[in-house]
């Protein structure tokens, strides 16, 4: 039996209504070395999880098209990991330091019950830890194709008196399939539980640190000529001087801590339970990157220069928050009963910005890709509020109605504190809020059989990024910028008995305010609200156990996410006024019409599996005006996993083939890249070997 959490509350994944899917640790496992997401979330419907191969840039994720617009990082998502936020309050998020290896499943949960967990939750992802039950000791070691090369090492088990610990900890190193592609990571977690009678009480670590060159993508032509190239700008100097090598590449380091408590009440009294969890943490960047040093120092249009932010981001953010909720249960007649769940989050975001710029020296002797003199410097912070509460009744032993209900609140303030020239002060603040209703009905026709019917409102505010400037050129936040909003249905059904599972979903969203680019200049992108896009298609995910042996899974996705406002985008950077019109009707960028996971498992022995996996996915469009596209693809992967049981513990050993026919294939696209470098390639046939010792003590 699968359980889920999405719903404040632990119950079965088949009986909730609304589409989501769960990835258990034994298919995390076999997926990968345990590094991205992107290794396992194929076989889940309905999202998109892209490896960039850029351990610089974090992976490409969207739900149903939502996040889809983002060119670098996570948007539009909210991520969770054991119940604390990976998601800022304005939607921005990361994954860097999920901890898959101690993970005993991933929750991707799409469609209007998204809007439950806050503003700018397109799609959810979740990561639950898996409580440790016996003590056992841990060793792995992964090679693999590009250098790769990780060991990790872990303890875990219960300590007595009800509490528990896992440790762990990681070091990987990757050369990358293409120049200037290395990267290393550092990354440790803890995780102390104590329950005991009606208390759990669950203390998370976690420690980050990950330098990374950054390939950047390539153009089509760079792509067709040599997928494992560099584009030159990416790449360090050989000497002083030499123009238009900024040796790109980022640093990030964070530190986090997060505190549940979840306590049972007795008695027989309606409230049953409580939750809060609260969490703080800092994260620090550093990125290089290869802006032209005549974009932030032209003597020929100083008015525009001095207001450019450089080519270096450097920024410290401190966040923290709480989230607490009730639950309450009453027993109805008839075996039926009543839930309520309702409860408040608070979430701040403060964060030290600053740029400088990424040169320094004369033209004959300068020095590209190091931090050069300060052009902005910032303090900004997001504050985000919300109210919620979620009530399911079970009208009859077949009927269930359930209503939820989320008020949110994100205020967004910016104090500039880099004011010279024609450079004016940006500083700023201002408002959105937003109640966001759901509804469903479900059908449970038998214990084999339910139905449901789902419909909902969301709203994407826009990020701190996307407000920082206004499109007139004027100083100040860009307070014009409106908040995305969304209405969402969703039909869907799940079947389950000994030989099959599946689940079906066709859904319909449109949104209002869709969130676009406005103007594209000296170094300051800015953005508008484009119209009205509608996002609609249908998800298939089942299991098939064919003989005791022998099982297959498929998971298919068909998406049409299209815009129904025609507009206009820039043709080319400088961008003052976009001026390239996009037909109504359009797909929207970044976004996928067809993908699909199928996997065949033999285990002729509990101490044996071999496998089969073919991951394809339709053409990509890369840029609003549709005028580029990443072709499609099929990708063939194998597996063989062989347990050995030693004298004392076990090893269990891993190998995967992916890629097998070495195809050439565009894994990722940078979304409207301003340079025409869309394309992030996928690396050719590449092979990994897992090993994995595990002992009691």
């Amino acid at each position: 039996m699968v359980t889920i959490t999405a719903s404040g509350n632990e119950r079965r994944l088949f009986d909730t209504p609304y589409a989501v899917g769960a990835v258990t640790a034994d298919a995390l496992r076999v997926a990968g070395p345990g590094v991205n997401l992107s290794e396992a979330l194929s076989r889940v419907a309905g999202i998109t999880v892209n490896n960039r191969s850029n351990f610089a840039q974090d992976l490409q994720i969207s739900s149903r098209g939502f996040g889809a617009r983002a060119s670098f990082g996570v948007r539009g998502m909210r991520l969770v990991s054991d119940g604390i936020p990976a998601s800022g309050p304005d939607g921005q998020g990361q994954v860097s330091h999920f901890d898959l290896a101690g993970a005993a499943r991933v929750e991707v949960l799409r469609g209007p019950f998204t809007a439950l967990f806050g503003s700018s939750s397109g799609g959810v992802i979740s990561i639950v830890s898996a409580a440790p039950t016996t003590r056992r000791v841990q060793l792995q070691l992964d090679g693999g194709s590009d250098g790769l090369l990780q060991g990790r090492a872990s303890i875990e088990g219960p300590l007595g008196d009800g509490w528990s610990l896992r440790a762990q900890v990681s070091r990987l190193h990757v050369d990358g399939f293409r120049p200037h592609s290395s990267a290393r990571r550092t990354l440790g977690n803890v995780r102390l539980g104590w329950e005991q009678g009606a208390d759990r009480v669950l203390l998370v670590l976690n420690s980050l640190s990950q330098p990374a060159q950054d390939p950047l993508g390539l153009n089509q032509a760079q792509f067709d000529v040599d997928p494992d190239q560099t584009t030159g700008v990416a790449l360090p100097q050989n000497m002083p001087g030499e123009a238009d090598r900024f040796n790109t590449r980022k640093h990030t380091a964070q530190d986090q801590a997060g505190l549940s408590w979840r306590h049972r009440f007795g008695g027989g009294q309606a409230l049953s339970e409580s939750q809060v969890a609260l969490y703080s943490g800092r994260r620090s960047v550093t990125q290089w990157q290869s802006i032209p040093v005549a974009t932030q120092s032209n003597a020929t249009n100083p008015a525009l220069t001095e207001r450019h932010p450089g080519g270096v981001i450097d920024f410290d953010r401190r966040y923290r928050g709480v989230d607490a909720r009730l639950v309450w249960r009453w027993a109805l007649a008839g075996e039926r009963g009543l839930q309520l769940v309702a409860g408040a989050a608070v979430e701040d975001s403060n964060e030290d910005r600053r740029g400088f710029e990424n040169f320094s020296g004369e033209p004959a002797t300068r020095l590209l890709g190091v931090t050069g003199r300060l052009r902005r410097d910032e303090v900004n912070q997001v504050r985000g509020r919300d109210l919620y509460a979620q009530m399911e009744a079970e009208l009859t032993a077949q009927w269930a109605l359930t209503f939820g209900l989320r008020h949110s609140r994100v205020d967004f303030s910016s104090d500039d504190r880099f004011i010279a020239g024609s450079n004016g002060d940006d500083s700023g603040s201002l408002g959105f809020a937003a109640t966001k209703p759901v509804a469903a009905v479900q059908w449970r026709a038998s214990p084999a059989f339910t139905a449901y019917l789902s419909l909902g409102k969301g709203s994407e505010t826009p990020t701190l990024n996307e407000l920082a400037y206004r499109p007139d050129g004027a100083a100040g936040l860009n307070t014009e910028l409106k908040a995305q909003t969304s209405r969402q249905v969703e039909l869907g059904a799940k079947w389950r008995d000994e030989r099959a599972d599946a689940d079906v979903a066709l859904f319909d969203a449109r949104s209002e305010d869709e969130i676009g680019v406005a103007s594209n200049r000296g170094g300051r992108a800015t953005f508008r609200n484009i119209g009205r896009t509608q996002r609609r298609g249908a998800e298939l995910s089942t299991t098939v156990r064919f003989t005791p042996t022998l099982r297959g899974l498929l998971s298919a996705t068909w998406l049409e996410a299209t815009s129904s406002d025609g507009f206009a985008v820039c043709a080319a950077l400088p961008c003052i006024t976009p001026t390239v019109p996009v037909a109504a009707g359009t797909q929207i960028a970044g976004t996928l019409q067809r993908s699909g996971f199928v996997e065949l498992a033999w285990a002729p022995s509990a101490a044996w599996e071999l496998a089969a996996e073919v991951r394809g996915q339709g053409r990509l469009p890369v840029n609003d005006s549709n005028s580029a596209h990443a072709p499609g693809f099929g990708l063939l992967a194998l597996r063989v996993r062989w347990q050995v049981a030693l004298p004392v513990g076990q090893l269990d050993l891993l190998a995967r083939l992916d890629n097998v026919a070495d195809r050439r294939v565009v894994g990722s696209v940078i979304v409207n890249e301003g340079n025409g470098r869309f394309f992030e390639p996928a690396p050719g046939r590449s092979a990994l070997l897992s090993l994995r010792y595990s002992a009691p003590f």
